[in-house]
């Protein structure tokens, strides 16, 4: 996942309402949204390494994920980070729990910033961050930098998104959006002016590497519905999915 707008409103019918697009090579190896067979959790799944950059499970529990832009600290030797989403959804952990022990693990992983919600309470951790953050009520957005960093991505889909009542077809509408920004707003993260240009729009309509899947998430009391839209090489629609996952009582 490389862009996230999320609104958490914890005494309304719908608590958790997300709208996310996963950036990914289109060569790596990728399950759709689907209900794991080893869990009951709904979610894609990264083939290579087994773990999901965002899901939710029937124990009304939430995670995503996205990287932290550091090239110069990548190591091939890092732990996968979809592994920290997959554990969490899992788990039945306290989400305040886990963030506070992933201090002494963050090391092991790839620069991340994660998400985790238990039902009770949405907290956002890390791997640059000395301690997790309890989150209150409101909207917020994250890329590729610490939460809430006003990267040209993040304030354009929280310009479409913040405003008034959420709306699905809005909302991927405004996930769709390949514009990318004038040169003097870009953030410099040491990949070089013209990726860093192309990295900068919404929706990446690469040949190689680009948007994924465009996902909205809408969690209500009883239940959690998903949609999520595919996309390959230069932006080509390939399916759509939607589900449904009653909670457990």
């Amino acid at each position: 996942m490389c862009l996230l707008w999320i609104r958490y409103a914890p005494d309304a019918d719908e608590p958790l309402i997300v709208a996310a697009n996963r950036d990914e090579f289109h060569a790596r190896p990728t399950a759709a949204l689907a209900r794991w067979d080893d869990a009951d959790v709904l979610a894609g799944r990264d083939l290579s390494a087994a773990g999901t950059w965002m899901g939710v499970s029937a124990r009304r529990r939430f995670a995503a994920l996205t990287n932290v832009r550091l090239p110069h600290r990548m190591r091939p030797s890092a732990r996968s980070r979809g592994a920290l989403v997959a554990d969490f959804l899992r788990a039945d952990t306290a989400a305040d729990v886990y963030a506070d022990t992933l201090r002494a693990t963050r090391a092991a992983y790839g620069g991340f910033n994660l998400l985790v919600w238990d039902g009770e309470a949405l907290v956002y951790v890390g791997s640059e961050q000395d301690e997790p953050t309890r989150l209150s009520a409101g909207s917020y957005v994250l890329s590729n930098a610490s939460l809430d960093t006003p990267w040209p991505k993040a304030r354009a889909l929280r310009s479409a998104l913040d405003a008034g009542q959420f709306d699905d077809d809005a909302a991927f509408a405004a996930l769709r959006d390949p514009r990318t920004a004038p040169d003097d707003a870009l953030p410099d993260t040491g990949v070089g002016l013209p990726l860093e240009r192309a990295l900068s729009a919404v929706f990446i309509e690469g040949d190689t590497y680009g948007t994924r899947a465009s996902t909205v998430l809408r969690v209500a009391r009883d239940h959690a519905r998903v949609e999520e839209r595919s996309f390959g090489p230069s932006g080509v629609p390939t399916g759509v999915v939607r589900a449904t996952l009653p909670h457990a009582v």
